[in-house]
């Protein structure tokens, strides 16, 4: 290993500032800690030429690590399982409460925002050339602007929990406004996610399921009561009511920024394979992709449920229905893929759950 390509004060400041820029590119692409601590990781092995490095987060009492990201110039690890401060080395727990610590070998510091986040370590093998003054440094640029990023995106997924609990609470309030509005069991959000990790949605993707299976019907706080209460089916005046509930749902969650990718699903759940849904007309792949799945586990849940005008089928007969849709209604692709996976156990049990 070469440190000497560090030793004249222009190559120290041109390494420095391509840090901060590497960083800073860092921050700007990353949603969220565990993502950044991944990449951050192997950022640090990158400039301070370590053989490995880690990055660990605290809870906010300081009593445990939350978080473990590692990166061994081969693989990234990530560690979420809380684990007490005082199971870690002497050296790890004296920079994790605010201490730095600057051996051959080792380096690590605190990450110190308002108070102590957590450390950054590098680590060198024993055969290898110690750590430099220099190499302490290149850490503590990196490491300043990192902790920075990591507080704001701590507290900007604080935020999505306080506002997802909101959203959640809407959610129980729509439960009481009566059988016009969509409410869903348990099972639903189990069945969407299977159907999503089958087609390869992605954590982001299923995540949007998620929100939108919740928000689907919020604006349906706007809809009158009585019609919202009503047990007999709708007359055609009340139902052109109800349609207009997707764009007001979208209206009312529009301000909240990170749900952005939900409102296509939240808009778009009542469209229509063949492009007689609403409220757009759209068809086929005109339909976002996790509208066209909330469609079909929408549909599938509602056969499954009584109703005072209609009764419920059985898990075969709405299978069958659904196939008997497709095409049409729903997107055959999703479908047989619905189909498929209600011959595993596991599927099987979420369907025999819905009532």
């Amino acid at each position: 290993m070469n440190t000497k390509s560090s030793s004249t004060p222009t190559k120290k400041y041109k390494q420095i500032l391509s840090a901060v820029h590497m960083v800073y590119r860092l921050v700007n692409s990353t949603y969220n800690v565990q993502e950044l601590s991944l990449r951050l990781a192997r950022l640090l092995c990158q400039f301070i030429h370590a053989n490995s490095s880690s990055i660990y987060i605290l809870d906010p009492k300081k009593e445990k690590i939350i978080l473990i990201a590692n990166f061994d110039n081969k693989i990234n690890t990530l560690v979420t399982k809380k684990k007490d401060i005082d199971k870690i080395s002497s050296a790890e727990r004296k920079a994790a409460q605010g201490y730095v610590v600057f051996e051959k070998h080792l380096i690590g510091l605190p990450l110190v925002a308002d108070d102590n986040v957590g450390a950054i370590f590098v680590r060198r093998k024993v055969d290898e050339p110690s750590f430099t003054e220099y190499d302490r440094e290149m850490l503590s640029v990196i490491g300043e602007q990192a902790v920075t990023a990591i507080r704001n995106l701590q507290l900007y997924e604080e935020q999505q929990k306080i506002i997802l609990g909101s959203i959640e609470f809407i959610g129980k309030l729509l439960q009481r406004h009566g059988p016009a509005v969509s409410t869903h069991t348990p099972a639903y959000f189990q069945i969407t996610k299977s159907i999503g990790e089958k087609i390869n949605m992605g954590q982001e993707g299923i995540n949007s399921l998620y929100y939108a299976s919740v928000l689907h019907d919020a604006g349906a706080i706007d809809v009158p009561y009585d019609i919202l209460s009503k047990t007999s089916r709708l007359t055609a005046e009340e139902f052109k009511i109800i349609r207009t509930h997707p764009k007001k749902s979208v209206e009312l969650i529009k301000p909240v920024r990170f749900l952005k990718p939900v409102l296509p699903i939240v808009l778009y759940h009542h469209e229509k394979y063949d492009g007689t849904g609403y409220p757009s007309g759209l068809k086929k792949e005109q339909i976002p992709l996790g509208a066209r799945v909330m469609a079909i586990v929408d549909a599938f849940e509602a056969m499954l449920k009584e109703r005072p005008y209609k009764r419920r089928l059985s898990i075969q007969e709405a299978l069958l229905e659904l196939k008997r849709n497709s095409g049409t209604q729903f997107d055959p692709k999703i479908v047989d893929v619905f189909i498929e996976l209600s011959h595993q156990k596991k599927f099987r049990k979420y369907l025999s759950s819905i009532n």
